[in-house]
């Protein structure tokens, strides 16, 4: 059974599937339905979400080739994969997905930030607050077992970029924080400035 975390818990991943070697973490949302048009209809704005995982060596930031987004799709270890970039966060389910090998990482990693940043906020003038249904959830990867999920149900209100959350090493075990901070950050590059 999927455990529901709420903001600032940890749960341990190594504890919850025994022998874990890979986990696939899924992210979603929804863009909130706002009146348009001439006749005042409801229609979801298109919002372009970014699912990034930042890739840290003791807690900090080292290298661009430690980011692993939809312009670089795979860690240079091969350990850490995105599966494309949904530009539109429309459909049921897993918005984007990022797989990682939990047991191949190259043990100079100690955590991997997720973090999802809205792909032009500020000239498309769009924010968190126009997102509902934000989650993240990490399922074993060689079960397809959902082990754990973490909705986000702040109001994000002028928000650009959020951090959903963390994996990282916690002795000789893998370990999931659910964060959920909200950030005026307006690109990948500032997201990762927060690690250096």
């Amino acid at each position: 059974m999927s455990i529901s975390l709420q903001k600032g818990q940890k749960v341990s991943l190594s504890k919850e599937s025994k022998g874990l070697s890979n986990v696939l973490v899924g992210l979603g949302w929804d863009a909130v339905e706002q009146r348009s048009g001439l006749f005042g209809l409801f229609k979801a704005a298109d919002i372009d979400c970014d699912a990034t995982a930042i890739l840290l060596k003791n807690g900090k930031f080292v290298d661009k080739t430690d980011v692993v987004y939809f312009g670089n799709l795979v860690h240079k270890s091969g350990t850490v994969r995105h599966m494309g970039d949904n530009l539109t966060g429309e459909g049921e389910g897993d918005d984007e997905q990022i797989l990682i090998e939990l047991s191949r990482v190259p043990q100079e990693y100690d955590k991997i930030v997720i973090v999802v940043n809205i792909y032009s906020a500020v000239q498309r003038k769009q924010h968190f607050g126009m997102i509902k249904n934000a989650f993240i959830r990490i399922v074993d990867g060689s079960t397809n077992r959902e082990m754990c999920k973490y909705d986000l149900t702040e109001n994000y209100s002028g928000m650009t970029a959020m951090i959903f959350g963390e994996i990282y090493r916690h002795n000789g075990e893998w370990k999931f924080g659910a964060i959920g901070q909200g950030t005026k950050d307006t690109s990948i590059g500032d997201l990762c400035r927060r690690y250096v």
